[in-house]
């Protein structure tokens, strides 16, 4: 049985009243949920007061859903919408996950500088790039920094991404594409300067 399956038995049972079939998606997309609402609100107490909003929305709107999209997806939209209506939600955060695992340093062009990633250059680096990267996402506007988010961090699809954000499948890959473009355009100078120092 598929997630999707899954997650609409457990929708239909909640839809009947079943407290525990919710208690269990909640569970499951817990985490998630409070991982993508971190990327749009700073005060982690905020991020939960928000993510517990969006559940309770979720619950008060469970017998409006259809099941036309995913769960999750609904969801998503519900916890979005919750953090851009939230007053606390002007505080940005943006990812700082950028340390490369050791066994994935063969796929890089720079496998032998990747493979010992403790010395001090390559965590001075580290640090200096993941801190260009939070400025250049705090400073994206919102849909883009959702799109990027959605899809980089979340790993969700274009076609999951335009039923979060409710627009076309082109809207989400031209927004995408922006913010990529923006956030290379912040990291270039300091990759130019990582090459000029291998020489």
């Amino acid at each position: 049985m598929s997630d999707r399956e899954l997650d609409r038995q457990l929708v239909e049972r909640a839809q009947r009243g079943d407290k525990h079939a919710f208690e269990l998606l909640v569970s499951k997309y817990q985490r998630k949920l409070l991982r993508l609402l971190s990327r749009f609100i700073r005060d982690a107490g905020e991020v939960e007061d928000v993510a517990q909003e969006a559940f309770i929305k979720a619950y008060r709107a469970l017998p409006t859903f259809r099941g036309d999209s995913a769960f999750y997806t609904w969801l998503y939209r519900i916890g979005i919408n919750t953090a851009k209506s939230h007053p606390v939600a002007t505080g940005r955060r943006a990812p700082t996950l950028t340390a490369y695992d050791a066994e994935e340093a063969e796929l890089f062009d720079d496998g032998e500088q990747l493979r010992d990633i403790n010395t001090p250059e390559s965590i001075l680096m580290s640090k200096e790039i993941a801190a260009t990267v939070n400025s250049a996402m705090d400073c994206l506007p919102e849909e883009l920094r959702a799109a990027i988010s959605l899809r980089e961090i979340e790993g969700l699809s274009y076609e999951e991404i335009a039923a979060i954000m409710n627009c076309p499948i082109g809207t989400v890959r031209s927004r995408i594409f922006r913010a990529r473009e923006v956030i290379a355009e912040k990291l270039r100078p300091i990759l130019d300067k990582r090459k000029e120092l291998r020489w």
